[in-house]
């Protein structure tokens, strides 16, 4: 009976760290998009005031 539950919570904390692994993947994902974002963001202003001189 103890083996049955113990490879129930095996396959359990399996799928835990598949959906963390998801979660954490598109949160990364997210972020590298932002962050590019925001350097393309920094360099149009740095090419607007270096055109300006």
């Amino acid at each position: 009976m103890l083996r049955d539950r113990q490879g129930a919570t095996v396959i359990e904390y399996g799928m835990l760290i598949a959906l963390v692994s998801v979660i954490l993947i598109v949160g990364f994902q997210a972020f590298g998009n932002s962050l590019v974002n925001n350097w393309l963001i920094v360099q149009a202003y740095t090419d607007n005031s270096m055109a300006k001189h």
